[in-house]
This record gives structure tokens, sequence and C-alpha cells, in this order.
């Protein structure tokens, strides 16, 4: 799988960042039917990889992601895989037959607006 996500990199120019298979998302498995499915990257911290990912429209609800380890992607969620090396900063949108994938550096802010 790494040279797919090795190929993703290049394709977008973005650096190789993949996370560790012991590192967790945070997903929304009861959405990951609805398209299109949503993926961001921030910051790693307390044992994540920084990858939030969830399907349709977005929920503040307190309990709309649930953690689950990166390993369990490959079953879960297949096709954000390919997508996971990408670094902090990205943003993934896919539906049937389209792909968007962009850096959006707000992502980077901590909540005083720093970098």
């Amino acid at each position: 799988m790494s040279n797919d996500q090795r190929n993703v990199c290049q394709r977008f120019g973005a650096e190789y960042m993949p996370p560790e298979a012991s590192q967790k998302v945070g997903i929304s498995l009861g959405s990951l039917e609805t398209v299109p499915l949503h993926a961001v990257r921030l910051i790693p911290e307390n044992g994540t990889c920084g990858w939030y990912i969830y399907g349709g429209e977005y929920s503040t609800d307190a309990d709309f992601y649930q953690p689950l380890h990166v390993a369990h992607l490959v079953e879960r969620c297949p096709n954000i895989v390919p997508y996971l090396a990408l670094p902090p900063g990205w943003r993934v949108l896919l539906a049937p037959d389209y792909e968007d994938v962009w850096f959006d550096g707000e992502l980077l802010k901590d909540v005083t607006g720093s970098l």
C-alpha cells in the first residue's frame, strides 16, 4: 500500500508522512456509506495520526467520531488508504468518479490563530 501512498504524495507535491498502524484516526463509522467522503489531517496528538474521516455532512455531536486504529482502515474505509501519507494540513474529498485533494493551511493553526 505504501507505493500508492507515495504516488499520491508525489502527485500532489506533498511530503510523505505515513501514519503508524497503531495510531488512531477519528472516524464517523455510521456515516461512511454517505457521499462524499471527507478526510482532514490535523496535527497528530495523544496517539492519533491527525486524520478525521466522515461521510456526508459534518456533525458537532460529541459521539460523531469514534477512535479506530489506522491498521483497520483497509477493512473499514479502503478508499481513504492511498491518501493517508499526506501530511497535516491536507484535505481529501471523494465521491464516485470524483477526487479533490488540497492543502489547507488553516488546519495547522492553533486556537490562537498562530502556526
